[in-house]
């Protein structure tokens, strides 16, 4: 295994690596809200109210009252019936398919599913079958067998990270026999998809009946832990059920009250999305411009093409000798050899974008990379 440098953040969009300073455009920090003051300051006053840890399971003596606040902002920010939130993103779908143990009687999962749902997936004793990408087509045949009367569970990624592109869950919730249900892992849509940051549902205009949604608080919000947003009944069955729920000490106070200030702060912000819109926006074009093939999808992210390894040790130069952290990653299942992914922040400066632009578009023009421009990405297609 090589393990990756050590990075130290020196402000909202740039890190140190040795003595050197570079912009930064990796990470899931959307808002840059982990370095916001009103967030520190929000887990300071816990911390001095709440100490640093309750030392406890919830099922025992670590049910803090902070815990129940923290859930009843989750539900009220999304729209949700109920909120249990759990100390990492991670162990939220695993919870939920802890509850889901006895309910559901096969799991359908997406080929390209995040680590987190490929782990869930063994918590329901039942058979697993993987669907191609995306696709509609491939869910509904792997499906067709089961009639009406089925009680499958699909397993999907909100937005994707790879790509920045989403689930197409209204065309799923279409083939989804009555008693089914979708569990939508929506750790990078939540906070900044949709209209008012409800992620991928939001983006997708579904309502929650039939709907598990799993987030957590430490991308958009900037903060740390999970939640799984749910009706009263799958609440209590996680409660009952769960054993990451249940054997695990809950996310430390003081970071449960960053994430109820973060909460806030998306909730009577929303330029904080319009921005990220905007500098993603600038970053899309510009590209194409200078002759990258470049998806169009609802994520603030940006990946460029496949390349050869002389043309990513070439990339890699150039973004250094530009004061630009190379935001290459062989990470996830849809990594392959590796690839090039820009993730763009609300709080990316004008300029900071200008000049990842420029750099990649100087090395466009010598590269041999294809110039074809990307077609958007519809629901169904592999990608």
């Amino acid at each position: 295994m090589n393990e990756p440098e050590s990075l130290a953040f020196t402000g909202s969009n740039e890190v140190r690596v040795g003595r050197r300073k570079f912009i930064y455009f990796s990470g899931c920090d959307y808002f840059r809200l982990a370095r916001e003051p009103a967030v520190a300051r929000a887990a300071v006053l816990s911390l001095r109210e709440n100490g640093l840890n309750v030392a406890a399971s919830r099922r025992t003596t670590g049910n803090h009252p902070i815990y129940a606040q923290l859930e009843r902002a989750v539900a009220e920010f999304f729209g949700a019936e109920t909120a249990v939130v759990v100390p990492d993103g991670y162990f939220a779908p695993l919870a939920a398919m802890q509850a889901a143990a006895g309910e559901c009687a096969e799991v359908f999962m997406d080929e390209l599913a995040h680590g987190a749902l490929v782990d869930a997936a063994r918590m329901c004793d039942c058979p697993v079958k993987r669907f191609r990408h995306r696709d509609v087509a491939s869910l509904a045949g792997l499906m067709a067998r089961g009639g009406k009367a089925a009680r499958p569970i699909i397993l999907t990624d909100g937005m994707f990270s790879h790509d920045g592109s989403v689930a197409p869950l209204r065309e799923y919730l279409k083939i989804l026999p009555p008693q089914g249900w979708l569990l939508v892992d929506d750790a990078h849509g939540a906070g900044v998809l949709g209209a008012t940051g409800k992620g991928t549902l939001e983006h997708e205009g579904v309502n929650r009946r039939r709907i598990i949604q799993c987030v957590t608080l430490s991308k958009a919000f900037g903060a740390y832990g999970g939640a799984v947003l749910a009706p009263a009944a799958w609440r209590e069955r996680i409660w009952e059920q769960s054993r990451v729920f249940a054997g695990t000490t809950p996310l430390p106070p003081p970071l449960a009250g960053a994430a109820v200030a973060a909460l806030k702060i998306l909730r009577r912000e929303p330029g904080r999305r319009e921005r990220l819109r905007e500098n993603t926006a600038q970053v899309r074009n510009g590209l194409r411009a200078g002759g990258w093939d470049i998806a169009e999808t609802p994520g603030p992210i940006v990946r460029l093409p496949a390349m050869n390894e002389a043309d990513v040790r070439e990339l890699k130069a150039r973004l250094l000798a530009a004061g630009i952290y190379p935001p290459f990653l062989k990470y996830g299942s849809a990594a392959g050899n590796g690839f090039f992914r820009f993730v763009i922040s609300s709080e990316h400066t004008r300029e900071q974008l200008a000049r990842v632009v420029d750099v990649l578009g100087r090395f466009k023009s010598r590269s041999s990379i294809p110039r074809r421009r990307a077609a958007p990405l519809r629901a169904g297609r592999r990608g």
